[in-house]
């Protein structure tokens, strides 16, 4: 069931036909897709870029592209069509997608997008559409880590890594919300000042700095009680020498590239905890995943969590926008809006 009204019978979506840089990517004329049993068509009117969708698109993720690969986990739009078995009550709502379906079977870049009916979430009727596609990835990200598993508290010390990221920034305020004191890392000085201007307690810059030693400094010799990272690689052994005794580092992601050594002193010596860790955590658990979404939503609705947008592409300049996400240049998150 759908809009009643003339349609185009063409649409324009991104996809690849071959693994490899930005350039793969492709803006392409296609048949007007129509949603199956369980599925609803999104009119596309922004979606958000993710480093996980880097990393699919060249082949390094958790899925294998099938190609021609769709790709993209987080759009906001307005439901047009639904299929078998969902409430046609939805067409006309406007919506975001949750990133709870696999990177293989569907992909959100696009004028629209086929997605499962299960993977849209209402979002505050305040935001914009692209306010409102860049809110689930990260903020749920960050919550099942530092809520769900690490019980972030008053007082508690906690180090994010690549903390100029959206998940970075929504960390950044979930730890404040929490009560807790964020140590944010960086690697240069040129994100320091706009890190504390979005309410980061303190910000190591590590190419200049010893992470090790500023902790330490800032914690007067505790260490942090959680390490919340995406990086891994050999930077997991300076993480484990600035955990807490007794200390949760959660990884999430392997941004270095390269093999990630367990710090077994330090691990031993501490009685630390190391934890690998997706957003699926939350998002495969129906009663984890509701409570994770009215906690963001009802802080979004507050104003208590505000989405940062670094910067915002046309749908005609996707592979310039998955080149700026790779820059690292961003704080914040990478958007293309659809005309």
């Amino acid at each position: 069931m759908s809009y009643k009204g003339a349609v185009s019978p063409t649409v324009k979506v991104v996809r690849f036909h071959e693994l490899g840089s930005a350039d793969v990517l492709k803006l392409e004329e296609v048949p007007l897709p129509e949603p199956g049993p369980g599925e609803v068509r999104l009119r596309v009117e922004a979606f958000g870029l993710n480093r996980a969708e880097s990393v699919f698109r060249q082949g390094r993720y958790f899925y294998q592209p099938k190609l021609p690969s769709l790709i993209g986990y987080e759009a906001a739009g307005v439901v047009e069509a639904v299929g078998e078995g969902v409430d046609a009550g939805l067409i006309g709502q406007r919506r975001s997608t949750v990133p709870a379906f696999p990177a293989d079977k569907y992909g959100v870049y696009g004028e629209v997008a086929i997605v499962p009916a299960y993977a849209l979430a209402a979002y505050p009727e305040r935001l914009t559409a692209e306010e409102g596609t860049s809110i689930w990835m990260q903020y749920l990200t960050a919550y099942g880590a530092l809520v769900q598993h690490g019980h972030v508290g008053a007082g508690d010390f906690v180090v994010i890594s690549a903390a100029s990221s959206s998940v970075g920034l929504a960390a950044i305020e979930i730890v404040k919300a929490e009560g807790g004191v964020s140590i944010a890392t960086t690697r240069t000085a040129a994100k320091k000042a706009e890190l504390l201007a979005l309410g980061a307690d303190h910000v190591v810059v590590t190419d200049d700095e010893d992470v090790v030693v500023r902790v330490n400094e800032i914690t007067a010799g505790k260490g942090a009680r959680v390490i919340f990272d995406p990086v891994a690689g050999p930077w997991v052994d300076k993480l484990a020498q600035a955990a807490s005794r007794g200390g949760l580092i959660v990884l999430y992601g392997a941004l270095g590239g390269v093999a990630t050594p367990f710090p077994l002193v330090a691990a031993m010596v501490k009685s630390l905890v190391l934890r690998g860790y997706t957003v699926a955590d939350v998002l495969s658990d129906p009663t984890k995943r509701a409570i994770a979404e009215k906690y963001v939503y009802d802080k979004v609705e507050a104003g208590v969590f505000k989405p940062r947008i670094a910067k915002t592409f046309t749908l005609k300049d996707v592979v310039a926008a998955h080149k700026y996400l790779e820059s690292n240049e961003q704080v914040g998150k990478v958007v293309v809006t659809v005309p």
